[in-house]
């Protein structure tokens, strides 16, 4: 397996809109694992294939805290949704940032393949839930910070970029750590 790059905000290759997928092969199986093992490392509890630099419609999944149940979804869709949640997001695209939104169901049910290409469905709720309508927003092109106001958006810009140009100069060896995000 290998790590893969998580993109950035604002980097404008988060906004494409990722292609479904075909044919789930070796080649899909294998970028699950690896944006698994991408997600694990960050650390996070979702991951869009588009965060990744790679523009089809796949994401993985495990909102456990021992990171033992890992989903993966191709070409997902939601089919229904219930309620509404308001729950503070962060994204492994915009680090350090966190939020609340309310314009999250609180229950949805998607429909997608699994690894092996066989369709499913499942009923969500709570953090999944959540975590699941981060993730397709990621794969139309749209990140959480979409639904701040257009004043908090430039602030996180301004200080995302102050942060990459610091780390870019900062001494070999010191990195930030990242907390659990979707």
């Amino acid at each position: 397996m290998t790590k893969l790059t998580i993109l950035e905000y604002p980097d404008p290759r988060l906004r494409t809109r990722a292609a479904p997928v075909a044919v789930v092969d070796d080649s899909i199986r294998t970028l699950i694992d690896d944006m698994l093992e991408t997600m694990y490392a960050a650390p996070g509890v979702g991951l869009a294939a588009t965060q990744v630099n790679v523009h089809r419609r796949v994401l993985v999944a495990d909102v456990t805290r021992e990171q033992n149940q890992p989903l993966a979804f191709v070409n997902p869709e939601i089919v229904e949704r219930q309620g509404t949640t308001e729950a503070e997001e962060g994204c492994l695209s915009v680090p350090g940032i966190f939020d609340k939104l309310s314009t999250r169901a609180a229950r949805v049910v998607v429909r997608a393949l699994d690894r092996e290409g066989r369709p499913f469905e499942l009923e969500a709720d709570g953090l999944l839930a959540v975590c699941i309508q981060h993730e397709i927003d990621h794969l139309e092109g749209k990140l959480f910070v979409d639904y701040l106001s257009e004043l908090k958006r430039g602030r996180i810009r301004k200080k995302l970029e102050k942060e990459r140009r610091e780390r870019d100069t900062a001494p070999a060896g010191r990195e930030r750590s990242r907390v659990p995000v979707i």
